[in-house]
């Protein structure tokens, strides 16, 4: 009887040991058997359910939530095209910032000497991006070897020493220091289709030199000591960049042809002169980014820091603006056919089947029995969205009122539906779109104010400057 009683005892102490164990764990945050229990309780096991875990186990889910009625009936009219013919493929490289900006010059070149078909070198252009982002790099460790290795700013530049990434102040960077030169001077090769192999090797080296350079300031080596050796690191890095790109033309020959095919000139040119006479842009000064962030006061200019693709180079700066503004001035520019640098978050509600961005093309929320409803904001705050991809904005389609309906833009690629072009819905667009470029010449009064603030500073980590690919 004794004994019974003792186990009783027990029995009832390990269960009130449990139980306050249990609560302990739920007041600390963890899942508890109660807790577990009316989690499970939410499934219900319905045939529904049934129907759709088969469904889903088998098929992908965009399949499973492509809406049935959305419009499917949008086309390719425009009431307002850039002229522009062909498509480019950047491949397996995260280059789109700089074929969208090549492919804006493009356009602009074939409507000025009506020619039929022009491509430039991205491999020539990306060949210098990858040497003075080498240098940038460098040069920002030596700027910032006084600081403790631990400090965020240090620890960020040894994370991102260099990618294949980018944004339209590359395009300005590198176009206006080394010009353009067409594609078949300097042809691609299976490094600047395929980049990220050569890239991280090439980020693993900074790297090391980074380590290199530290050593050297904290042991006190004289400022043209450090220089030096930085010139002999930026030497292995031009020797790696040749075999695998191929060296860059400092001189070539070139035939313009008409719209027949006849030739109407055959000179010589370098890089830069080539660039001078066909195109001439001051990429720099006539040209400004217009931001869509409601996470930041609108009508005011920022600018962040080591956001630029050389040393010498501008900081990224832009004007954040409500988004209808900002469709204003590209309604200007494309009447006027002048195409533009446009970035997004391209990922979201794209059907590559039909080539098009559109916020009904999927219904999420009724194949799993819930809702997705934050807005812009809130998806940028949360790291659920942010700009991810660049493309030549070339056309819009307006209604009777002049409000736009749908926009068209230029991919690279390669081929597709829409020959290579995505069709973006309207309110895609308010909710996806992030960055777009225009000429000052077409900048609202306005918007032109803004450029006249003194731009706040903001860190390079800020998870909404990653580059676009």
């Amino acid at each position: 009887m004794t004994f019974l009683k003792t186990s009783v005892i027990i029995a009832a102490f390990t269960a009130s040991v449990s139980l306050i164990a249990a609560d302990k764990l739920q007041n600390n945050g963890g899942i508890t058997p109660q807790m577990m229990t009316q989690i499970k309780q939410a499934y219900k096991d319905t045939p529904a359910d049934k129907a759709i875990r088969n469904a889903i186990a088998n098929n992908d889910i965009n399949r499973l939530a492509l809406n049935a009625q959305a419009d499917h009936t949008l086309n390719a009219e425009f009431s307002h095209r850039v002229p522009s013919k062909g498509i480019t493929n950047q491949k397996s490289s995260g280059r789109c910032w700089l074929f969208t900006g090549l492919n804006v010059l493009r356009a602009q070149m074939m409507n000025i000497y009506d020619i039929p078909q022009i491509e430039f070198s991205q491999n020539y252009n990306f060949f210098w991006d990858q040497l003075e982002k080498s240098n940038l790099f460098l040069q920002a460790i030596i700027d910032t070897s006084s600081l403790p290795f631990e400090d965020k700013k240090v620890d960020w530049l040894f994370t991102n020493p260099i990618n294949d990434g980018g944004q339209f102040t590359g395009v300005a960077d590198i176009i206006t220091k080394y010009g353009v030169v067409p594609a078949e001077i300097m042809p691609e090769t299976n490094s600047s289709n395929n980049t990220s192999r050569m890239s991280n090797l090439i980020g693993l080296k900074l790297k090391e030199y980074g380590l290199e350079l530290r050593d050297m300031a904290a042991k006190k080596a004289k400022p043209e000591q450090i220089q030096q050796r930085k010139t002999q690191m930026l030497g292995d890095i031009y020797r790696i960049l040749v075999l695998n790109l191929g060296e860059p033309p400092t001189e070539f020959t070139w035939t313009l042809k008409d719209s027949k095919g006849k030739a109407v000139s055959t000179d010589t040119y370098t890089p830069q002169s080539f660039y001078a006479k066909f195109l001439g842009n001051d990429l720099r000064n006539d040209y400004v980014m217009l931001m869509n962030d409601p996470t930041r006061e609108y009508y005011k200019l920022y600018e962040i820091e080591y956001d630029r693709h050389a040393y010498d180079g501008a900081n990224w700066t832009y004007i954040n603006l409500p988004v209808e503004d900002i469709k204003d001035m590209a309604i200007a520019s494309i009447k006027d056919s002048t195409a533009m640098y446009f970035s997004c978050d391209v990922g979201k509600f794209l059907d590559r089947d039909r080539g098009v961005l559109d916020v009904d093309t999927y219904d999420y929320g009724s194949l799993f029995g819930t809702t997705f409803p934050m807005d812009k904001r809130q998806r940028i705050l949360t790291h659920s969205s942010g700009s991810s991809h660049a493309m030549t904005l070339v056309a819009v389609d307006l209604d009777d009122e002049g409000k736009p309906r749908k926009w068209l833009l230029e991919n690279s690629w390669g081929p597709g539906a829409n020959a290579g072009h995505l069709i973006m819905t309207d309110p895609w667009f308010d909710e996806y779109m992030f960055r777009l470029v225009v000429d000052k010449k077409y900048l609202t009064p306005k918007a032109a104010e803004v450029l006249k603030q003194k731009p706040t500073l903001l860190p390079p980590w800020d998870p909404m400057f990653s580059p676009d690919e």
